[in-house]
């Protein structure tokens, strides 16, 4: 592998890692078993790619928005079967084809829309490794009853196994941000569908933790029947349902409409 010049530059919110030794354990936590394509989303200067072009998947995708990163990606990072110059948040997928495993160092400020955009892929991304914001991955990682739970959790863990996988420290980016990282990885369960309206479990879930201090049966006051009976979870708060009983809870909305 030829050496890659690492420039410090931050746009977008991005902050560049600098200690390659990180960039190559972010890359070995990627299995991508069964991917037909490796997106990475915000390469920059290449830092995690020049590993991952040295694990010869079958197609390795990056997309990146910034012009003078695509311009030094093409000079210097060999190994990338096609540079996507473009925002990820509005990429068609569906013309990639198959199986997608997503990497990438998010940057802070839209890491919330891409998990967003995975999941209305979920039936085709199949893996996320990702380096993001350590509150962020914290709240993402979360199991209910956590102060931090909130919708993402639920809506990332009802199609994916989570797993926290290591802190980063400030020091390895250009320029340091003033939090600490964290890596994490999710894994396509074999859930294929929810026993319930998806689009309706999505609605809940959001006007729940939209009004998280209260009892659930005020968020949800507007969407039942005034005569609608009880059922147990009215009484209790957002962050303590677990995904299934979000599931039984969107029934029971469904049926009281």
């Amino acid at each position: 592998m030829g050496a890659v010049k690492v420039r410090a530059k931050k746009h977008l919110g991005q902050h560049f890692l600098k200690d390659k030794r990180i960039a190559a354990a972010i890359v070995d936590a990627l299995r991508a078993d069964g991917c037909d394509t490796v997106i990475e989303v915000g390469p920059g200067m290449g830092v995690l790619t020049q590993y991952l072009a040295e694990r010869k998947f079958p197609s390795l995708r990056v997309v990146e928005i910034d012009t003078e990163s695509v311009a030094f990606l093409r000079e210097n990072v060999s190994g990338i079967d096609e540079i996507i110059e473009g925002d990820f948040l509005v990429l068609d997928l569906g013309p990639l084809g198959g199986r997608i495993a997503v990497i990438g160092n998010f940057p802070y400020n839209i890491s919330s829309q891409i998990f967003f955009m995975v999941l209305e892929n979920r039936d085709r991304v199949t893996e996320v490794v990702c380096m993001l914001q350590k509150e962020v991955a914290e709240r993402i990682c979360s199991a209910p009853g956590s102060r931090v739970y909130g919708i993402l959790s639920v809506l990332l863990r009802a199609w994916y196994d989570i797993e926290y996988l290591f802190t980063v420290n400030e020091n390895v980016f250009s320029p340091p941000p003033k939090v600490k990282s964290a890596v994490i990885r999710l894994t396509r369960n074999e859930r294929e569908r929810l026993d319930c309206d998806e689009d309706l479990f999505v609605s809940v879930v959001k006007r729940c933790f939209n009004q998280r201090r209260k009892m659930i049966r005020n968020p949800l006051r507007m969407m039942i029947r005034a005569d609608a009976g009880d059922m147990p979870y009215l009484s209790m708060r957002a962050e303590q349902l677990s995904v299934e009983q979000y599931v039984e809870l969107t029934g029971w909305v469904s049926a009281n409409r």
